[in-house]
């Protein structure tokens, strides 16, 4: 289990983060969200051991982070950090021995995670002459070539296509199964709800909305109506009683609310409609809620 208490950090006198504390217990896959700047990366800074905290306690099975403990981690930077001049058997050698592996290991791992990754035949090819989707599953194998028990996955999915981003996905939830404990940050919201359990939500380094992601959405009183029927008038819809706005697609009717309360209201309208097909009501999305409680936060 990875804890954060109460842990601050200055630039001189700019403060970073401010009094932050999470947990992400084991087989637990963790969001760490918020806008560039809100403080995501000097986190993960100072739970590798890379930064020193201002102030706070970080621990990983009940250890101080130290350079034992983070032989233990992995960390999927968003920023590429590999030598392009290396080949990818030579880069995953390197960081595997920093990891403190055995080179005999680490090419029986390495080989193992090419024929998953499907870039086998790229084993003796140097970083620069790959693209970079193949670049970004290289930097996925080092993080998790010494078999983590914390993997930091800061935009995990960065370059990929959609194949691949499930490919990722599946070994995620395949770590996850085996016990690693996982923080996910990503600025794509609906990545974050496929994985995430619980989340912190970060405006200048100070955590706005925490908890666990479906009390989270319970919590949050606007929905969404999901509607198909015949000859809604939608100006008479907008104007229902608690309706913030009303989208009209090709396929349906998206009826936005600003509280739980109002859903009577909207299908009273709707049952006089001809031939309702649908009415379907929804949480808000991660990415509303985000929106909602963080943008004039981050403006202000």
């Amino acid at each position: 289990m990875l804890k954060v208490e109460n842990v601050t950090k200055y630039y001189g006198s700019n403060l970073a983060v401010d009094n932050l504390s999470f947990e992400v217990k084991s087989g637990e896959i963790f969001g760490l969200l918020g806008v560039n700047g809100a403080g995501k990366t000097t986190t993960f800074r100072m739970i590798i051991g890379l930064l020193d905290k201002s102030s706070g306690n970080i621990t990983l099975n009940g250890k101080p982070i130290n350079y034992d403990v983070t032989d233990e981690i992995g960390f999927l930077t968003e920023e590429r950090s590999l030598l392009t001049k290396l080949t990818v058997q030579e880069q995953v050698i390197y960081y595997g021995i920093l990891k403190g592996m055995k080179e005999k290991d680490i090419l029986e791992k390495l080989d193992i995670w090419l024929k998953r990754f499907n870039i086998s035949e790229y084993k003796t090819r140097k970083i620069k002459e790959l693209s970079k989707g193949n670049q970004q599953k290289v930097q996925f194998i080092t993080a998790i070539i010494n078999e983590p028990k914390l993997l930091i996955l800061d935009e995990p999915f960065s370059g990929l296509d959609p194949i691949n981003v499930q490919l990722f996905m599946d070994v995620i939830v395949e770590l996850k199964k085996k016990g690693t404990s996982i923080i996910f940050s990503s600025h794509r919201m609906e990545h974050v709800e496929m994985f995430c359990e619980k989340l912190v939500v970060l405006v200048h380094g100070k955590s706005v909305l925490a908890g666990e992601l479906k009390q989270i959405k319970k919590d949050y009183r606007k929905k969404n109506i999901h509607i198909v029927a015949e000859e809604v008038d939608l100006k008479k819809l907008s104007k229902v009683n608690g309706v913030v706005d009303v989208i009209n697609n090709e396929t349906e009717i998206i009826v936005k609310l600003a509280s739980d309360e109002n859903i009577n209201d909207v299908f009273e309208f709707i049952k006089h409609c001809k031939e309702v097909t649908k009415f379907v009501v929804e949480d808000a999305t991660l990415n509303e809620i985000f929106l909602d409680k963080v943008g004039v936060l981050y403006e202000n």
